[in-house]
């Protein structure tokens, strides 16, 4: 009994399984998509604005403002133009951009193996 253990554990030599190629390759395609969507929300905020331009007007007084200041034509015979601009303070514009990014990627692998 002893001896017929110890044949077992010794057992039959190792060899090479022969699989009948020498050579060979092996290709591998990988295809990735990607989609991003993106929202930017843009908000410009600005100080109160006031100007005056003109041509051939004057004002009255000395403190200038939007609702207490009276304007005259210097020449009568002349043309003359007056232009007030006025704005308030707080939001000036608003921008909203809606964008979506789409990308795919490619890639190819080749192995290459010989025995």
């Amino acid at each position: 009994m002893k001896y017929l253990l110890l044949l077992l554990l010794i057992g039959a030599p190792a060899s090479a399984v022969d699989y009948g190629f020498t050579s060979g390759s092996m290709t591998q395609t990988t295809t990735a998509t990607q989609e991003v969507t993106e929202v930017i929300a843009i908000e410009k905020f600005g100080g109160a604005v006031s100007t005056w331009n003109g041509d051939n007007v004057k004002a009255s007084g000395t403190n200038i403002t939007v609702n207490t200041t009276a304007w005259t034509i210097v020449d009568d015979t002349q043309p003359w133009q007056l232009e007030i601009t006025t704005r308030a303070a707080g939001l000036v514009e608003t921008q909203d951009i809606n964008r979506t990014i789409e990308t795919t990627t490619t890639t190819n692998t080749l192995s290459v193996f010989s025995q």
